[in-house]
């Protein structure tokens, strides 16, 4: 079904003429020229004799007279001009042409002693010509603002777009767009037999490798992906190809996305992280997840974070008896209430306001509400930022943050327990990761010393998408225009994205044994350098444009990450791409966290003493500054 208005396909023919501007420009003007000498007759004889007192030449003449207007217009740039921004300064160059066209021609017809044309005709027809075509640009313009207002509802410009796709998504996709004031232009599509089809009547026309030809994109502003149910691989291929172009790139919704009725294939949006992953999502155990959670009170510490706020979306899928929202902050709690009220407004949710630093609070929480799953995702994880000033805050949150947790977790009764952790845990050159190790050691010890509860941990790398990660930053910088600032040209990271990481979470509670460590096998690690240079051509913008600008290493911070460490042993799982590293520790979690309380009980915001306590009780950790001095 074809749901364009007139003025969408009037916009779709005048697009189709484009090409072929200059020619119809000087062809229409050329017109224009005969019906004003036609015009000027008229004014000048009357309706009796404007025609039977012509001289046999006129019509010879007339030719003559519209060449050399031509030859005048062209000297003038005249067919160049775009007649929708038609203003004083065209105006001015047709003042000119049709003056020295009409002296020209009156002069050429008087010498050629050519008495039978009037010379009131001669001397009127400049100014009836540029009338004529003054009129003609004014009627144009016009024409377009009003067919601008009806397509796009306002006074924005007329988006028009190329799909990449031809598939039920497409579609699906043309039933809506033209109502948000969007024209397409055409569809492009591998499928050998969708080649010169028509959808919605709008042609097929080409493969996506099309999309590289200037002249088969013709007027496109935009590019829309339309194949969401394609493998990443395909999916990522179009996004190269539409990014090449330099024109800006949208995508319709993922299938997850369309899945889980967060958007409608209708509603094209910007390129997101998850699109430029490229990698098979995880294929998860759904049913033991949903045994492991449904019926079940869960408990999600930093419940308004980046990953925390996703959990609570994705363990609200598997209709637990109750939500238990833990945070800290006042508007990121509301924030996931609102949303979690409007999308699963038959879920039971508590929503406290709470600090995992303090145990009373967390043991007053665990007893009233008797949690039977909990998800630790609060912390603090931005690098830089806790590396200096913040380190003796890092360890309190993180690491004594973490046994408060799971210590009231074990003393209540909670099934499982599960921590958030991080690559940035092995190895650890920053307090932050350093931190994280520590965090998994309680974790560890509380396993041998609590057998009644499951703790466990999850390990993952950079998440897109998510506060303090690089895309936001990259988007605003873009949208500044520029620069984008790197902080080395070789650094890489794993990532992925905020969905993909809460589901390995929920995963990790459905199969993880207690002390164990999941990890995700991430694939090949990604240039943070090459995200973003896609960034800038999914933005319809060049790298010389925008700019790159490399600031080095921040405090803390690797070139490389790595997910496990020399001494870890790794197991496989059931689930493709999961595997489990069994770690031990040696230290008893009551008096690593007696050591630690007296540590930040005396000591206020130092950050040597954190240092101090972080070497000795993680042996791994060796601080930046020192491995550069050594």
């Amino acid at each position: 079904m074809d749901t364009r208005t007139i003025w969408h396909r009037l916009d779709h023919f005048l697009v189709r003429l484009r090409p072929h501007r200059e020619a119809l420009s000087l062809a229409i003007d050329g017109g224009v020229v005969a019906v004003c000498w036609n015009v000027t007759y008229l004014f000048r004889l009357g309706f009796e004799r404007w025609i039977s007192a012509r001289p046999a030449y006129d019509f010879w003449v007339m030719l003559g007279v519209i060449g050399l207007y031509l030859v005048a217009f062209a000297a003038a740039k005249v067919p160049q001009s775009i007649w929708r921004f038609s203003g004083f300064g065209e105006v001015k160059r047709l003042t000119m042409a049709c003056l020295a066209a009409g002296l020209l021609s009156g002069a050429l017809v008087q010498l050629a002693g050519l008495r039978g044309i009037p010379r009131a005709v001669l001397a009127l027809h400049p100014g009836v010509v540029l009338m004529g075509v003054c009129l003609l640009r004014v009627g144009y313009r016009m024409l377009y603002e009003h067919a601008r207002a009806q397509i796009t509802g306002g006074d924005g410009e007329i988006r028009r777009a190329l799909v990449l796709g031809a598939g039920e998504a497409a579609k699906r996709l043309l039933a809506g767009i033209h109502q948000q004031g969007w024209t397409v232009l055409g569809l492009l599509d591998d499928d050998p037999a969708k080649q010169r089809a028509r959808i919605a009547n709008l042609p097929v026309v080409g493969t996506l490798d099309t999309v590289r030809d200037r002249a088969r994109r013709g007027a496109a502003t935009h590019l829309i992906i339309a194949i969401p149910s394609a493998r990443p691989a395909e999916r990522r291929r179009a996004l190269d190809l539409a990014a090449a172009t330099g024109l800006p790139v949208l995508t319709v919704p993922s299938a997850q996305e369309l899945l889980d009725g967060r958007a409608s294939v209708d509603r094209v949006r910007d390129i997101e992280p998850d699109d430029l992953l490229g990698r098979e999502p995880v294929q998860l155990d759904e049913a033991g997840i949903g045994e492991t959670l449904r019926g079940k009170t869960v408990l999600i510490t930093g419940a308004g974070g980046s990953i925390g706020s996703e959990l609570c979306r994705q363990v609200a899928r598997y209709r637990p008896a109750r939500l238990v929202l833990y945070e800290l902050s006042e508007f990121n709690l509301y924030t996931i209430e609102q949303a979690l009220t409007e999308r699963f407004p038959a879920l039971p949710l508590v929503r406290l306001i709470g600090d995992v630093k303090d145990l009373a609070h967390l043991r007053h929480t665990y007893g009233r509400w008797q949690p039977q799953v909990v998800f630790h995702a609060a912390a603090y994880k931005h690098v830089p930022l806790m590396e200096e000033e913040n380190a003796w805050a890092a360890l309190r949150n993180n690491t004594l943050g973490t046994y408060h947790a799971a210590l009231a977790a074990a003393e209540h009764g909670v099934e499982r327990f599960v921590l958030i952790s991080t690559d940035k845990a092995v190895n650890p050159t920053n307090v932050m990761g350093a931190t994280k190790r520590a965090a998994e050691m309680v974790i560890s010890s509380l396993a041998a010393e609590h057998a009644g509860t499951r703790f466990m941990a999850v390990r993952f790398g950079n998440v897109l998408g998510s506060s303090g990660s690089v895309i936001p930053k990259f988007k605003e910088q873009i949208a500044k225009g520029g620069p984008v600032t790197v902080t080395h040209p070789d650094i890489i990271r794993y990532f992925m994205t905020i969905p993909e990481a809460a589901r390995l979470v929920l995963q990790a509670a459905a199969i993880g044994e207690s002390g164990q460590v999941l990890v995700l096998d991430m694939g090949e690690p990604v240039k943070i350098v090459d995200l973003a240079r896609d960034m800038i051509r999914l933005a319809g913008r060049s790298e010389a444009e925008i700019g790159i600008t490399f600031t080095g290493l921040r405090p803390g911070e690797k070139l490389y990450e790595e997910l496990l460490a020399d001494a870890d042993r790794t197991v496989p799982t059931r689930i493709e791409r999961v595997r489990i590293a069994e770690l031990s520790s040696t230290v008893s979690a009551g008096a690593f966290a007696l050591d630690l309380e007296r540590l930040l009980s005396h000591v206020d915001a130092d950050r040597g003493a954190a240092m101090s306590w972080l070497a000795l009780r993680v042996p791994e950790f060796t601080p930046a500054d020192a491995a550069l001095s050594g």
